[in-house]
């Protein structure tokens, strides 16, 4: 008889298998995948199957390089299903210490045996996998002399001309790390001194983002539902980047009409929300059902509901239905969302080159909504998780081009001292990913007062 535990392992490894082969047919974003074949799973073996997932992502070509090695069939040539039960099993072999060898190998085998693929195929696969095993250290030498960058050419060629090899390399090296999970405090419901003191408590290991004056990065994974003070509010996972971008719009000014064109799931909504002045309103615009759900459910926990409008609609829409105008907007637009790859690895091998082009022309739209919706004297902070010019500068002076009542403002007197050095010449914020923070942009966008 098949044990509680076995059965557990073995259905970890064969929805991340379907998970993978469907994403290699479709090129969605993974998440879509993950939550489907995830869904009537326990909590550990979602947190499993994520892992082997998201591994597999961050080590594509370093899979491929070895599997190719050690096989005389071309990768080309492989049926999906074969190729990703392949990489699945040789990143479980090189990259996850607490899984033992032959586990490892059996439960690969295992997946590909439960989806009926033929005996050869399980057999080719089981010696190859072997074959690997044997020699994991030798394996693992040549690796640390000579690893791919695990990112697509159009991406890596664009980066070394950008951002010369050092600093190309340390972006490689962020995205191909596990980051850390990072929670904005509500400082409505309580202080960052009491939920660190409620972690620690409760045996949390967790410190200060020495970056946000609300951040606090986990040290270890955690199920964030799981989390001391999540039921009560007390926090909102956010990353440090979009903290500190919030800032730029000065929630804190009394007396305000504040907009988030672009709410989404309410991370940055709530966060203006949590720093409302009494006489300042604030809106925030979601056109996706099931995103403006979760917009509202997250303001409801972090008890932020009364001082938030939420509307379903696009930012069009508002703006057809003529609003009086706002004093600050922020537009956290759409986009490629290159500078997030550590936190979602599929966005690599997902977007191309042509995609930005896409993406440009929805954010020049939606940023010309903003003006058409702002007072005069007003500002606008449009952002985006995008390292990419063409979706931040380009967007900006065409913007600016277009609008001579504009002007850039420099971000830098308006982030915490330590944060500062974010900020280019231009007065842009523009992280690279790092430790703390997500790669981002936002520019401060101020229109000329009436004279």
């Amino acid at each position: 008889m098949t044990s509680r535990k076995n059965t557990q392992s073995i259905s970890a490894r064969t929805q991340a298998l379907c998970t993978l082969v469907d994403w290699h047919a479709s090129r969605k974003p993974i998440e879509i995948f993950l939550n489907q074949y995830t869904a009537d799973l326990p909590q550990r073996d979602k947190s499993m199957t994520k892992n082997l997932v998201f591994g597999v992502l961050r080590n594509l070509q370093t899979l491929d390089q070895v599997i190719s090695q050690y096989s005389k069939h071309p990768l080309a040539k492989m049926k999906p299903r074969t190729l990703v039960a392949l990489r699945l099993g040789v990143f479980q072999l090189l990259f996850m210490e607490r899984i033992p060898q032959s586990a490892a190998i059996n439960e690969t085998v295992n997946s590909l045996k439960i989806s009926r693929q033929p005996k050869w195929l399980l057999g080719f696969t089981n010696g190859l996998l072997r074959n690997v095993s044997r020699n994991k250290d030798v394996l693992l030498e040549q690796l640390q002399k000579d690893t791919p960058n695990n990112h697509p050419g159009w991406l890596t060629d664009r980066w070394q001309k950008r951002f010369g090899k050092e600093s190309m390399q340390a972006l490689y090296t962020a995205n191909n790390t596990i980051p850390k999970i990072c929670l904005r405090v509500n400082t409505s419901n309580c202080s960052r001194t009491e939920l660190m003191s409620l972690f620690d408590q409760a045996g949390i290991q967790a410190k200060l983002s020495s970056l946000s004056p609300e951040g606090i990065l986990l040290e270890e994974p955690e199920s964030v539902p799981n989390l001391p003070g999540y039921t009560e509010g007390f926090f909102q996972v956010q990353d440090v980047s979009a903290q500190l971008a919030t800032l730029l719009l000065e929630p804190n000014r009394p007396g305000q009409r504040f907009l988030d064109a672009c709410a989404g799931l309410g991370g940055k909504t709530s966060h203006i929300a949590q720093h409302l002045c009494r006489d300042s309103t604030l809106s925030a615009t979601e056109p996706d059902k099931r995103r403006f759900a979760l917009l509202q459910e997250n303001l409801t926990r972090l008890t932020l509901q009364d001082r938030v409008r939420a509307v379903h609609c696009s930012l069009q829409e508002l703006l057809q239905s003529q609003p009086q105008p706002f004093d600050a907007i922020l537009l956290d637009a759409p986009c490629s969302g290159t500078g997030v790859i550590r936190r979602q690895p599929d966005i690599r091998w997902n977007r191309s080159l042509e995609d930005l082009t896409a993406y440009q022309t929805t954010q020049q739209q939606l940023l010309e909504c903003c003006a058409n919706l702002l007072n005069p004297g007003g500002r606008i902070v449009y952002a985006t998780c995008s390292l990419e010019t063409e979706e931040n500068q380009a967007v900006v002076n065409y913007f600016l081009a277009k609008h001579d009542d504009f002007t850039i403002q420099d971000a830098k007197p308006l982030l915490p001292p330590e944060a500062r050095h974010l900020v280019t010449a231009e007065g842009f914020f523009h992280p690279l990913p790092q430790e703390q923070c997500d790669g981002f942009f936002a520019a401060l966008l101020v229109r000329s007062p009436l004279l």
